[in-house]
């Protein structure tokens, strides 16, 4: 099993292993090189937010939902089955991803509520210091400071996401989204223990140095609304 495209949110795969990744990755660096206005970054308003970031997954109507604002994530909507949806921007993908700043990105995903207590703090975080004009390496600097203080915590084991939308954008090489998935966030230590990436296991493995974690995708055969989703390519 293979991917068919060279990087997805969270995950800064090798841009190789498609034809025209070069191509694509001096593009993509020459059309994002610094953060655009803030206000490319949000959606037409919070209703329409909302509405995407329930696509994530098929148990969003009761889950909680935070929209993007000048100001950070804030609450939009309660939950009541303790699942927190939003919709991811660029800047939640690796530090030297060359669609880091792609004002295009909306990645919508479902959190449990494991995740929503040791995964979503990391993205508010990251947002936070995004927001305030912080630089790649004073971003990295203060994530690591403040997992070394523990005032972010370590990811607990069961925390996983629902990103099973159809209609996000994962990034350019994309042009929307990937594949129907669910992502699990595991400590480094967990990085070998899944048989990710061998021949014939439908696992992917995602290393996250700066939240010190790994990231397990596994790819599922429907979209959130129960429609099918693409094969993968043998």
């Amino acid at each position: 099993m293979k991917l068919r495209i060279s990087s997805l949110l969270y995950l800064p795969l090798l841009l190789a292993v498609a034809p025209g990744a070069a191509w694509a990755q001096q593009a993509a660096q020459t059309l994002y090189p610094a953060m655009a206005p803030i206000a490319q970054y949000l959606m037409a308003s919070a209703d329409a937010e909302i509405a995407l970031a329930r696509t994530a997954a098929p148990v969003s109507g009761d889950a909680g939902v935070l929209v993007l604002t000048s100001q950070g994530y804030e609450s939009a909507a309660k939950g009541k089955n303790g699942f927190v949806c939003m919709v991811l921007r660029s800047w939640t993908a690796g530090l030297d991803d060359v669609e880091f700043w792609n004002p295009k990105i909306r990645a919508p995903h479902c959190f449990n509520a494991v995740a929503v207590q040791s995964y979503i703090p990391l993205i508010v975080k990251r947002t936070d210091l995004v927001l305030q004009g912080k630089s790649k390496a004073q971003i990295e600097a203060t994530i690591h400071a403040a997992l070394d203080k523990k005032e972010l915590p370590m990811q607990e084991l069961g925390s996983m996401v629902y990103m099973m939308s159809k209609q996000g954008y994962l990034n350019d090489r994309a042009a929307g989204p990937w594949h129907p998935h669910l992502m699990f966030f595991l400590p480094e230590s967990y990085a070998g223990s899944w048989g990710a990436d061998l021949a014939r296991v439908p696992i992917f493995a995602a290393p996250d140095p700066l939240d010190r974690l790994v990231i397990f995708m596994v790819p599922v055969a429907q979209w959130s609304d129960g429609t099918p989703g693409p094969a993968m390519e043998e």
